[in-house]
């Protein structure tokens, strides 16, 4: 998950009409003739653990919402998110079912880059948002954290002394996705920016 850092940091023009985003040169997605649907929040956010490995997890504050579109979008950016750390974690290469290219191959890379390494800790999910819904496509968006989370020197291994940037603080993520003829939600490309998630 712009090659992507951190989760996958991390805009398909064919998917919903808009240019792509490219790295230090983040700006809103706005997509053209696209329905603007912010989520609708019912109650606060409940928030979900979900583990990736032995010492790794990722805790999502998923809202609460009355529109079950909205909330299965926001279980796919959550489902797609895990899934790609369990990756890097475990070896789990289930992920790939839930992403097409160009957005399958970003993410692959992502897993890829860690070569020998791995991750433990916390990431947070939080602020998720559905942004964007047209026809078949929909883009949702999240404030990542994981500054809780460490490298590794390999599966076990112990952290590096050289952390990468994404460690030091929150990001926006944002997922652009399609709805197969199988009804599955698939991440078409990944974006992030460093605006707007500071807690």
């Amino acid at each position: 998950m712009i090659r992507m850092r951190g989760l996958i940091a991390p805009v398909v023009a064919a998917l919903l009409g808009a240019g792509c985003t490219t790295a230090g040169a983040d700006r809103p997605f706005t997509p053209r003739q696209a329905q603007v649907a912010p989520t609708a929040v019912a109650s606060p956010a409940v928030t979900e653990s979900i583990a990736v490995g032995p010492k790794t997890k990722v805790l999502v504050e998923r809202p609460v919402i009355t529109d079950p579109r909205h909330a299965e979008l926001l279980k796919a950016f959550t489902d797609i998110y895990a899934g790609m750390w369990r990756a890097v974690v475990t070896g789990d290469e289930s992920y790939l079912s839930r992403v097409d290219d160009p957005g399958g191959r970003e993410a692959t890379d992502w897993v890829l880059s860690f070569e020998d390494r791995s991750v433990r800790g916390t990431a947070r999910v939080f602020a998720m948002n559905v942004t964007a819904i047209m026809d078949g496509g929909a883009e949702v968006n999240a404030c990542v954290d994981e500054t809780r989370m460490r490298v590794l020197s390999g599966r076990g291994g112990v952290a590096v002394p050289d952390q990468p940037a994404w460690t030091r603080a929150a990001y926006l993520q944002a997922m652009v996705l399609s709805r197969g003829d199988d009804g599955v939600w698939r991440v078409r490309d990944f974006r992030h920016g460093k605006e707007g998630c500071t807690r």
